[in-house]
């Protein structure tokens, strides 16, 4: 079961090239929802605004070198290392659901498209949806700051959470179908049915969820690194119980 690749032997029943097509709808589906996202809400007019109120301010030039480190740091510490979260723990769930994301996504393209690919492959596809179960449900269930600061209920929905629960929705049912067609159970192809919906709400909902916001955090982390490095915004004294924080150039942004 873990060394198979499910979507090869779903061929059976759907054609490859109609699972192909699904999979670059999808992939439509979400660019086209970034952009629109990106107009609707004034994104970029937001960034550029920035820029101009930093020359406006006679903002210190930044150097070649300066630049890339801050390049650097960005991708590091608030891309890669998720550094704008203070908590410990919200920190090691989204670390958890944005890498097995990642491996999600990425098997199951290779898998789609490669009917013979590997077993290494069918591996990594259930090592990212347990990740993003693991951060998810975890996240979901005991991290939410509403259920954990104002003892609201886990159940409790809002239009925020579109993301999150689509996502959760989607590769939860992704794993139970491929579990329970390796098995041969009659009721798999129902399952793949919800698995499909769940992951059109996931990508055609971009526009009104969470989604697009991965696109946007290293923009707006690197654009608040360049502000502190070339002196357009005040920057505020640590509070004196709290140490210095991933330094970089000239003064950082401070994620407390």
């Amino acid at each position: 079961m873990f060394t198979s690749n499910p979507f090869a032997e779903l061929s059976a029943s759907i054609p490859p090239a109609a699972m192909q097509a699904y999979v670059v709808i999808m992939i439509v589906l979400v660019a086209a929802g970034t952009l629109f996202d990106v107009v609707h809400k004034g994104s970029a007019k937001y960034f550029f605004r920035n820029m101009r109120k930093a020359k406006a301010k006679d903002a210190q030039p930044v150097g070649g070198g300066e630049l890339v480190s801050i390049a650097v740091h960005t991708a590091v510490v608030d891309v890669l290392a998720s550094g704008e979260f203070c908590s410990a723990r919200r920190r090691i769930a989204h670390l958890l659901g944005m890498y097995g994301f990642v491996l999600y996504v990425a098997s199951t393209l290779v898998m789609v498209f490669n009917a013979s690919a590997g077993a290494l492959w069918a591996q990594l596809w259930w090592i990212g949806g347990l990740m993003v179960c693991l951060g998810g449900y975890w996240f979901w269930f005991f991290i939410r700051v509403d259920v954990a600061a104002e003892g609201n209920s886990p159940f409790r929905v809002v239009r925020a959470d579109l993301f999150i629960l689509s996502l959760l929705a989607s590769v939860t049912l992704g794993l139970v179908w491929a579990w329970m067609q390796a098995s041969g159970s009659a009721g798999a192809m129902a399952v793949f049915g919800l698995y499909i919906l769940a992951t059109t709400v996931l990508f055609a909902g971009v526009p009104w969820s969470k989604f697009a916001h991965m696109f946007f955090k290293p923009a707006a982390a690197f654009e608040k690194r360049m502000s502190y490095a070339d002196g357009s915004r005040s920057n505020l004294p640590a509070p004196a119980d709290k140490p210095e924080r991933f330094g970089s150039a000239r003064e950082q942004p401070r994620h407390y």
